[in-house]
Parts: C-alpha cells; sequence; structure tokens
C-alpha cells in the first residue's frame, strides 16, 4: 500500500446511543434568549418543563439544532456517504481525514460513531415532546408540534437506517434494521429489527408527520418537505408507484426546481429557490461544514477533490460545474476543489447553511419511480425540467428504456453530489463502487486510490458503517454489523 496512505485513526468520538438518550434530558432547548433546561432522571422535573406553548416552541427549535452538530448534517453527513463511494478522492496534499473510511478499514472503533450518538439525541428529544404533547389544547398548532417531532423522529432514523443498514430494496427478512427508539427511557436496551420493520416505522412517522404538520418556515419541516422526504424513502424501498404519488403531490404544489440563473446561489445563502428543506447555520453557531471539504488561507487546501473521471462529466454549459468546484494550486500542485459549502458572502470561513432536500431531487425520484413504471415519456419528462435548468445549451433529450435509466442515475449523480447520497444510492441499486484509476491532481495525474480500495462488490458488507464499539459494549441485545 501507498506510504501516502497509512491509517492514522480517526478522533471521532463513539458515544453510544444510551448515552445519547441521557445526555439529551440535559440538553438545553432555546430558542433566540430563552432556555428551558430538562434534568435527568427525573419525570416530574421533565413534565414542568412543558406547560405553555412556547415550551413546546423551544422544545422543537432545540430539536432542530440537532441536526446541526458536526457528526450529522453540521458537518460529517455531507461528506462521509461520499468518501465511501466513487465520487471523492483523498488529497496527497490533505490530512488524512477520514482515511480509514476512504480506504474501506472501518471497525467498531473505526466507524461514524458520531452519527449514531447525534441522531439518537435528536430522536429522544421528539420523544420527549410527543410524551407531553397533551398538555396542549387540540388545534392547529398541537398538530403541527405533533407534526414536526414526529417528522425530526423518522428522519433522524431514516438517516441511522442508511449508514448502518442495507437498503430496504436489497435486504432480506433475516437482514438487520436499527432500533426504532419510540420512548425516552433511558434504562432501554433495545434490540435491532429487521430492515424491513424498520423501514416500516420510517414511513408510519413520515406519513402521520404529513398528516399534521403545516407549513412551516425556514430551517423547519413542512407538509412539503415530508412528502418529498417520503417520496425518497419509498424510492429506497423500490416502491415505485408511492414515490411517484408522494413526489407528484410535492410539484403540484408549485414548487419549482432553481433555475441556470439562481442556481450557484443557493450554495452561498443568496437564494433559496428550489429549497425544500435545510439546516440553519448561524455564524454564532460556530459550525462551519465546509471545512470537511477544504480550509481556505493564502491557497485552498482539500482534505478530498473530486475524482478526475466523475469531474469530467461536467461539462462547461453545465453551471453546477462552477457552483461545485474551483481549481489553484497548494504546495505547487494544481487541484480542483470542492466549492460547494465555501462560505456565503460575509460569513466566515466554510460557513452555509446544509440543503437537505431540494426540489431538483424531488424530479429525479419521480423520474427514476415513473421510469421503473414504464412511463418513459413522463419520466424523460421530468428529467428535461432539470436538466433545462442545469444546462445552458439544452436540449430537449430522446432517451427511452436503460438509456434513459442511465441517464437519470447520471443526473442524480451529477445533481445531489457531495450532499450526502451516492454510497446510498449505489447500494440500493444492487451495484458496486468502481473507483477510477486516475490521480487527485487537477488533470488525472498524481496520487491515485490504492488497489486494495478501487473495487468494492455489491453486497459487500462494507456498504453498511459498523456499529459503534461503544454501543455493542453498552447494550448486550446489540448486535454488530456483519463483516465486523
Amino acid at each position: 500500500m501507498d506510504k501516502h496512505f497509512i491509517i492514522i485513526k480517526n478522533s471521532i468520538m463513539n458515544k453510544y446511543m444510551l448515552v445519547a438518550i441521557v445526555a439529551t434530558l440535559m440538553i438545553s432547548y432555546s430558542s433566540c434568549d430563552k432556555r428551558l433546561d430538562l434534568k435527568p432522571f427525573d419525570g416530574v422535573e421533565t413534565e414542568l418543563a412543558f406547560q405553555k406553548p412556547t415550551d413546546f416552541t423551544n422544545a422543537i427549535n432545540g430539536n432542530y439544532s440537532g441536526f446541526k452538530r458536526g457528526s450529522y448534517y453540521g458537518g460529517q453527513h455531507i461528506i462521509m456517504p461520499d468518501v465511501l463511494s466513487d465520487n471523492l478522492i483523498l488529497c496527497s496534499e490533505g490530512r488524512r481525514s477520514k482515511q480509514s473510511i476512504f480506504i474501506w478499514e472501518m471497525s467498531g472503533d473505526l466507524t461514524w460513531g458520531g452519527l449514531w450518538t447525534d441522531a439518537y439525541k435528536v430522536i429522544n428529544r421528539s420523544n420527549q415532546i410527543l410524551e407531553n404533547i397533551d398538555v396542549l389544547d387540540s388545534g392547529d398548532f398541537k398538530n403541527n408540534v405533533t407534526g414536526q417531532a414526529l417528522a425530526t423522529r423518522a428522519l433522524a432514523h431514516f438517516d441511522l437506517a442508511r449508514a448502518f443498514c442495507k437498503a430496504p430494496s436489497q435486504a432480506g427478512s433475516s437482514d438487520l434494521g436499527i432500533p426504532y427508539i419510540t420512548s425516552s427511557d433511558a434504562s432501554q436496551k433495545p434490540s435491532r429489527p429487521s430492515v424491513a420493520d424498520t423501514y416500516g416505522n420510517i414511513i408510519a412517522d413520515f406519513e402521520s408527520a404529513a398528516e399534521s404538520i403545516g407549513e412551516n418556515g425556514a430551517g423547519k419541516l413542512g407538509k412539503n418537505s415530508v412528502n418529498a422526504l417520503l417520496s425518497r424513502a419509498y424510492l429506497y424501498m423500490g416502491d415505485w408507484a408511492k414515490a411517484n404519488e408522494k413526489a407528484t403531490s410535492v410539484i403540484n404544489s408549485g414548487m419549482m426546481v432553481a433555475d441556470t440563473a439562481s442556481f450557484a446561489q443557493i450554495w452561498t445563502d443568496e437564494t433559496d429557490n428550489g429549497v425544500l428543506f435545510e439546516v440553519k447555520i448561524t455564524d454564532q453557531d460556530n459550525i462551519s461544514p465546509g471545512v470537511e471539504y477544504s480550509q481556505t488561507g493564502d491557497e485552498v487546501r482539500s482534505e478530498y477533490v473530486p475524482d478526475y473521471d466523475f469531474y469530467t462529466k461536467y461539462t462547461d454549459t453545465d453551471v453546477r460545474k462552477a457552483a461545485y468546484f474551483s481549481t489553484s494550486p497548494f504546495a505547487g500542485k494544481l487541484f480542483n476543489h470542492i466549492i460547494k459549502y465555501a462560505s456565503r458572502p460575509g460569513s466566515d470561513l466554510n460557513v452555509t447553511d446544509i440543503k437537505v432536500i431540494r426540489m431538483a431531487e424531488v424530479y429525479l425520484n419521480r423520474a427514476e419511480a415513473l421510469a421503473n413504471m414504464g412511463m418513459d415519456a413522463a419520466a424523460l419528462a421530468d428529467l428535461d425540467v432539470l436538466r433545462a435548468n442545469r444546462y445552458t445549451d439544452f436540449e430537449a433529450g430522446s432517451e427511452a428504456g436503460n438509456d434513459l435509466k442511465n441517464a437519470i442515475d447520471l443526473q442524480r449523480r451529477l445533481e445531489l453530489a457531495f450532499e450526502g447520497h451516492r454510497i446510498y444510492d449505489i447500494k440500493r441499486k444492487g451495484e458496486g463502487v468502481n473507483r477510477s484509476s486516475f490521480g487527485d491532481e487537477a488533470d488525472g495525474s498524481g496520487l491515485t486510490v490504492p488497489a486494495s480500495a478501487s473495487t468494492m462488490p455489491a453486497g459487500d458488507t462494507r456498504f453498511e458503517f459498523p456499529i459503534p464499539q461503544s454501543e455493542i459494549n453498552a447494550n448486550t441485545n446489540m448486535q454488530q454489523n456483519p463483516g465486523y
């Protein structure tokens, strides 16, 4: 193995789920200058914390703040699924961060432990809200709070299932999901249900949320964004009819795909065109998601750069190319840097909101579902809605059959790159990872991927992150993923 790929142990703190449940009882929920302390181990204190509508508003705000954490949407979520896949290559002049993930040498002590902890904290906060929801009078406010708590609980479980489980479209009856937690009881030691049961619960929570949730403002889930996430979840399950139904409900609401003129401004937070749900990051949060990809001083220093073969799939007439990449030297070498999360104007380095789901994905979800239902003309029409808003020289397509499916797959990869999708799309389709032989420098030369990390066959156990060893040690009912 090349000396540049010596494994450097990741510094992720692999806290286990039970600690997450206890710890969140001590988390202060906040909104503006108001703080609400929830005491540990004392149900009376927790009940007293939920007395007025403003208490629930503060609790919901605190719940959304859980998505900001560095191991979640505030950082690793936008890079880990791409590090494991074929979109990126480790930069020879970076700090070798997440190198063990990149070369697929993982273990219970070297995994995405922070996601396990942070997602279950969000889940526990959601459960506390739902356990006290009957304090509120019946009506729109109670319905909306209920919907938001159900939706955040479903999303956090969904994100865990994508990372730690097989895709439901590829899983058998004996394949394990992740514990679906619906109680804030800190003493529980759950076992792992099946993947099918896990996704059944995710769908049930999202569907219930869609029934009660309102249309909320920026940084909050609403009816359209929940239905959009349902279209994603049903796509993972291979339920094409339901994916089509949910995507159609969002498209029929009048939301539009961002056009060529405004697309680049999405990534500098100058517009929310086409954004259905985003995690809002303020300058005061002291969170810089973009440092996962690069740091900027006199020169840009990248941790990871786009695989050159992938980079060349963006044409010069594709507005995504300039929005996602820049080319400049570091340490005397020229690199194609990823600037999708570089910064908003006037902000500190690498501070930008994280787009969780956009209209572009909803159109792609429906196009894929329609193509798999044999409705090629309708699928092509959806694909062309996206392409017309990405290529300045757009001409209507004519693909059909497998060519159409391949065209949809390509646009999905180009559109959603570096947003936490790639490895999940590969494994839900039952495919393998085949990395190119190009190097890390701007022209494809330079340091290449070691042979041992160039190919991961379909169905390989390394598609699923190992359960953190700390969780295995703490919970005698927890089972490790195969292969670790």
